[in-house]
């Protein structure tokens, strides 16, 4: 996006990706503060303040091209965003296989929603006990999405592994970040309400 000759921006190839934004090559194990300080410096060399003398089509270029740096570090430096990323590089969508609750986990969706309903009509001691159960489930939500973040990390790692994938271990490969990204979907929804009921408690 800059020219190495003389240090102005440039087009943004239509095929440029937010690896490539940012001068790293598409691996899903990244250095998040390589990440961090590769942003700052090409985000510094392609400032709309240096440019702001400019000509009106080298400014323009600075600013998407700084708009472009900004989407593609938002979208890298968090492992989530990074995967569905993939996905979309790998023309898959999570969507796709996201239209209902992950079977394992459908049933304790349903009991967090129904103490959360329980919690909002209770009174008197049954909302401390509702309180100390919803507060244990979410403890034990946390460690969930923990190690579904560990699962997410070893994901990354065999794509990296093997760059020359075949059909089979691709397809499972995909099958299986998809499944591990709903999860984490489904459950930072459910870990949001919990904190929501619970702060609604709170300043009641």
């Amino acid at each position: 996006m800059i020219c190495d000759a003389c240090g102005t921006p440039m087009p943004v190839p239509a095929d440029l990706d937010c690896f490539a934004a940012l001068g790293f090559p598409q691996r899903l194990v990244i250095d998040t503060s390589a990440l961090e300080a590769a942003y700052h410096e090409l985000g510094r060399r392609i400032h709309p303040d240096r440019f702001a003398s400019a000509a009106p089509n080298v400014r323009a270029l600075s600013l998407s091209g700084t708009a472009l740096l900004t989407r593609s570090y938002r979208t890298l430096r968090d492992p989530i965003s990074r995967g569905l990323y993939w996905l979309e590089l790998q023309g898959e969508k999570l969507a796709e296989n996201n239209k209902s609750v992950p079977p394992d986990l459908a049933e304790m969706v349903f009991e967090v929603q129904e103490q959360l309903s329980d919690l909002r009509s209770a009174a008197g001691d049954a909302v401390s006990e509702l309180r100390s159960e919803i507060e244990k489930r979410r403890a034990g939500l946390t460690a969930t999405m923990n190690d579904l973040g560990i699962q997410l990390a070893r994901n990354f790692s065999r794509w990296d592994a093997s760059p020359n994938l075949d059909g089979d271990t691709r397809k499972a490969l995909v099958g299986e970040l998809k499944t591990i990204l709903s999860k984490i979907a489904y459950l930072r929804t459910l870990l949001r309400d919990i904190d929501r009921g619970l702060e609604t408690l709170r300043a009641a």
